[in-house]
């Protein structure tokens, strides 16, 4: 039985991207406000929306027209919800003035500051935006010290909402190479918060995209297009359709001070089928999103019908076509790719490639163009299907060739 009645409901996003000329992104923003109104008039008891908080980037390089258009689209917000903007590197553009013209755009367009400590039915929400680029002076770290403290002791057993857009470095996915550590030294104090960032454009979906040490982290994700944090791939860190990314996070809290985080789909208007679950935010030793499910991880493999196919077969290339794998829990993360000559074993390509496990009607099939082979030449590829904590198939998918 679900005893869980949300007293407070936001909606979180970042990476927006508003360019100045109509774009995708202006669309897939007005339908997140669309959306997130939806899912709270679903609650016959609570049917409100209560902020939105966008955490940096939503202008891709802080233009007026960008700030502007971004304002029009606001006004779709009802006036029942608080809006919360945090400005950061794109926002800081030097093109347009820096973080100064942005504060005074972010003031004059939107009436806001670029640090704001509010309270909304009971729950302390503190967001920052950086001093430049993604970095936090001096100023910005005694704010945040001060801030922190007051709302720890007005609430101690509540949790703190805390939104800045950089990651905290080696928290959350993403944050290895989009990661900023100035603020963590205050914020570990604080077990009862809750860190929402972006910037690396990393998927809410993945089971690295919340992460409990100290305090919980979680990632925003993107509107815009997906980047990973990962180097090992054939096509870098921005996949093959990356721009096919709308993501949010539908945040919940009720009166217990138990939180729920709900990641949402936009391109297929879905929920993802996970629910982060807090029900003890200010006891670190209750925490479940611990880097200890690496020792829990659960293996992919592939089913009995799965198969490889090679297609387009040339002197030097070809293309293999293959069945995805399957998993007991989450998603396949990546597959490694082994290419063996068969006359003696060696290996000639090593190659990876991801799952696209960050679309929500992810393929049931994948295609790895292989080149740089002999003419001529017998070779097996090998296929191993990788989780997301370093598990391994035990059988690869296997399959023999010859070049022409």
């Amino acid at each position: 039985m679900n005893d869980f009645q949300a007293v407070l409901r936001m909606m979180v996003c970042s990476d927006v991207h508003y360019k100045d000329e109509p774009s995708a992104e202006r669309e897939r923003f007005a339908l997140a406000i669309e959306t997130a109104y939806e899912i709270a008039q679903q609650d016959t008891q609570h049917p409100a929306l209560d902020a939105i908080f966008v955490v940096g980037d939503f202008a891709d390089r802080g233009s007026e027209i960008q700030m502007q258009a971004f304002a029009e689209t606001l006004k779709a917000v009802k006036a029942e919800t608080q809006v919360v903007l945090s400005t950061a590197s794109h926002e800081y553009s030097a093109q347009n003035g820096g973080p100064e013209a942005a504060w005074e755009k972010l003031e004059r367009i939107f009436g806001q500051q670029p640090d704001v400590h509010s309270v909304i039915h009971g729950f302390h929400c503190i967001s920052v935006s950086p001093s430049q680029g993604c970095d936090f002076n001096q100023q910005k770290q005694s704010w945040v010290e001060k801030e922190l403290k007051m709302a720890a002791e007005d609430a101690p057993q509540k949790p703190i909402f805390f939104f800045q857009h950089p990651h905290l470095t080696d928290t959350v996915y993403g944050s290895v190479d989009w990661g900023e550590d100035a603020l963590i030294q205050y914020l570990m104090h604080y077990p009862q918060v809750i860190d929402f960032s972006g910037h690396s454009h990393a998927p809410i979906n993945d089971p690295r995209s919340i992460h409990q040490a100290h305090f919980t982290s979680l990632g925003t994700g993107t509107l815009s297009y997906f980047e990973l944090d990962e180097f090992d791939k054939t096509y870098g860190t921005v996949p093959p359709n990356a721009h096919n990314a709308a993501q949010m996070l539908m945040v919940e809290a009720d009166a217990q001070n138990r939180v729920r985080v709900y990641p949402y789909d936009l391109i297929t208007r879905n929920f993802f089928p996970m629910v982060w679950k807090i029900d003890t935010p200010h006891d670190p030793d209750s925490f479940t999103y611990t880097n200890a499910r690496r020792k829990n991880g659960a293996a992919p493999y592939f089913p009995q019908r799965a198969a490889v196919r090679v297609e387009d077969i040339t002197k030097t290339t070809c293309d293999l076509d293959f069945d995805q794998a399957e998993i007991a829990r989450e998603y396949v993360n990546d597959y490694l790719i082994r290419i063996r000559e068969k006359a003696n074993g060696a290996i000639v390509r090593q190659l990876c490639i991801w799952s696209e496990y960050y679309f929500y009607d992810m393929p049931k099939t994948l295609c790895c163009p292989l080149d740089g082979l002999s003419s001529g030449t017998e070779y097996c590829a090998e296929i191993f299907a990788r989780g997301f904590w370093g598990d391994v198939s035990e059988k690869p998918l296997t399959v023999e060739f010859c070049t022409k």
